[in-house]
């Protein structure tokens, strides 16, 4: 399978799918956000060759990568995109491309998968996340249905100060 680009709303940018180079940028950028959970190097550079299918990066006109989001299919509802990290340099933050992104990536899934409910985790300090997830919904007529998913007891007793994960369910509107 060949790799599409679409073109973005934003000047000068294209969306497509992970390729394994995109790894050590995807970290960068990752880092650079300030507020992701920072995985290894090593664990981008697996997530661009196992899920590139289910990861959209967002690439200025020299074809270097400024946002992504990630993302997998639940193996027990193969439906269900989760949103695992969303990420968008400093010079492109507030420009819509966090958007852009997840929009293209949901259009791919829905295309090729199969699609019927986005998930993704926020604690409730990150604003800038519950705005995109609520703004998504909005703009393709879903609901956004929310619960604590881990609360902060889950996590190891070295990350006691987790805020809780809370799970958004973005589905459309029950008919």
């Amino acid at each position: 399978m060949t790799t599409a680009h679409a073109t973005s709303p934003i000047k000068d940018l294209t969306i497509g799918r992970a390729e394994v180079a995109d790894g050590a940028e995807l970290w960068r950028i990752a880092r650079g956000s300030g507020d992701l959970d920072l995985n290894s190097p090593y664990s981008y550079l697996l997530w661009c060759r196992d899920f590139a299918d289910t990861t959209a990066v967002a690439r200025d006109a020299s074809g270097r990568p400024v946002g992504f989001v990630t993302g997998y299919l639940r193996p027990e509802a193969p439906r269900t995109l989760f949103v695992w990290q969303v990420a968008v340099e400093d010079s492109h933050r507030g420009t819509g491309v966090a958007g852009a992104l997840l929009d293209a990536l949901s259009a791919r899934v829905a295309a090729e998968h199969g699609l019927s409910l986005v998930e993704a985790t926020v604690t409730p300090g990150n604003v800038a996340s519950d705005r995109l997830f609520r703004s998504y919904a909005r703009r393709h007529g879903a609901v956004v249905t929310r619960e604590v998913l881990f609360p902060p007891a889950a996590f190891p007793p070295a990350d006691a100060s987790h805020e809780p994960e809370v799970l958004y369910r973005i589905a459309p509107p029950a008919r």
